[in-house]
């Protein structure tokens, strides 16, 4: 898909009907044949157009036959079968003296704020346009980290009250999100640095604040992320201990039932042999009921004398948080 924009007299981007100079070319999942038609008309290179059209392009610079070319990282939600998750996209813009061009797989919600104009940019001032969407791509990253931690803190909530493997997941693809995102804005930090030794940017004012803002809203965002990748990395390795502790009790208890079954078992099958009884019980069908019943006494006797030491002995192990060691210690 391909859009043109341009900048009209009263400095708002407009649609244009078909490519001009000074322009701004809008190219989505182009294909071959529209890589072509821009190519011949802008006079930017192929291998350009299609530089941003490979996932995993890393961010960079690059100059070739008049024309500089940004590649950056721009955050994306996608929507899978575990739930919601982001990741990043490489968006590219490149630029010559006829017209501005941006490269990207899918619709970018920043270049859609440009092209309704909810960001103050021109056509005109390439240099411009650029540090404009290096700042809102920027304040993007931050507002995605801010739902990925609000989401986080949903999943958390749920798992309190029921540890199901769904809220894991989601949370391991957050997880996931967390570190895309880490990689992407450090790449996306050393093109800022190129983009600093520009002649437009040292030497215009607005430029230099611009570029400044563009900083500090990246060094807010890598702070923001890697707290949230700690926070979520802690969450996890706590949520794992406790469901290795359930299944701990549960063997526990489990152990416990086999050991209770198996006594009454263990009487019942050394008396029921076709031997002499003890107690002068005699053979099988010589005594009376009472007989019946004491044993059956007896099982019921050594089962519940062997479950209360069990729950003794179970009820002893336990694991104590460093603040109860403490009190422990104070006690005594």
């Amino acid at each position: 898909m391909i859009k043109f924009y341009k900048t009209d007299e009263n400095l708002r981007i407009v649609p244009a009907d078909a490519f001009e100079r000074r322009c701004w070319v809008e190219m989505v999942n182009p294909t071959d044949d529209e890589v072509d038609d821009i190519c011949e008309l802008s006079g930017i290179p192929e291998e350009m157009l299609k530089a941003a059209l490979d996932e995993e392009e890393s961010a960079r610079v690059d100059t070739d036959e008049g024309a500089t070319m940004y590649v950056v990282d721009s955050p994306m939600m996608v929507d899978t079968e575990e739930g919601d998750s982001y990741t990043t996209i490489p968006v590219a813009i490149i630029y010559n003296s006829k017209c501005i061009v941006t490269v990207s797989l899918n619709p970018n919600p920043v270049l859609a704020n440009f092209s309704s104009n909810r960001s103050r940019i021109s056509t005109l001032k390439p240099v411009g346009f650029i540090l404009n969407f290096m700042l809102e791509n920027v304040k993007r990253f931050s507002y995605s980290l801010k739902q990925i931690d609000k989401k986080s803190l949903r999943l958390q909530a749920e798992l309190h009250k029921s540890m199901r493997n769904q809220e894991l997941i989601e949370l391991l693809g957050l997880q996931d999100s967390l570190v895309y995102f880490s990689t992407s804005l450090s790449a996306n930090s050393s093109v800022y640095g190129r983009l600093s030794r520009m002649e437009p940017v040292q030497s215009n004012p607005d430029y230099q604040d611009l570029y400044d803002d563009v900083l500090i809203e990246t060094r807010q965002a890598v702070e923001m992320c890697s707290i949230y990748r700690d926070i979520l990395k802690t969450t996890m390795d706590a949520f794992s201990s406790v469901i290795s502790n359930n299944v701990n009790n549960v063997v526990k208890r489990l152990t416990v039932i086999t050991i209770l079954v198996a006594i009454p078992t263990l009487i019942a099958g050394l008396l029921g042999m076709n031997v002499d009884l003890p107690f002068g019980m005699g053979v099988h069908g010589d005594g009376g009921a009472w007989e019946f019943w004491l044993i059956l006494a007896i099982s019921v006797v050594l089962t519940a004398v062997c479950s209360v030491l069990l729950v003794k002995m179970t009820d002893s192990v336990k694991i104590r948080t460093p603040k109860q060691v403490k009190k422990k210690r104070r006690r005594g």
